[in-house]
């Protein structure tokens, strides 16, 4: 498949990629907005089990080439709204909006 964006290990996370494999956190924000909480929680529910094997196979490379780090920070991005508020959005907030003076970079 020569627009794979995950290894062939992960090839069962790949239908999320082209969601989730995002560069920055305004992005990633923006995706777990507007998600429902059945997107969001199918998602969490395929990458959670594997997280710490997607981190060990990132130890390997420089991670600002791997989109397979990009699919780890977007499990956490939705990790809260799975775990805690079961709603993309933060409580209680209005209308929250998250904008990243600068974020860091691997």
């Amino acid at each position: 498949m020569a627009d794979r964006m995950l290894p062939a290990q992960f090839a069962d996370l790949e239908p999320f990629a082209p969601k989730w494999c995002l560069g920055s956190e305004r992005e990633r924000f923006a995706a777990r907005m507007a998600s429902t909480m059945a997107e969001i929680q199918t998602f969490y529910d395929a990458i959670t089990p594997r997280a710490e094997e997607a981190i060990a196979y990132c130890d390997q490379f420089p991670l600002d080439e791997l989109h397979l780090m990009h699919l780890l920070y977007s499990m956490i991005m939705v990790s809260y709204p799975v775990e805690c508020w079961g709603q993309p959005q933060v409580p209680d907030t209005g209308s929250v909006y998250l904008d990243l003076v600068a974020e860091p970079v691997p």
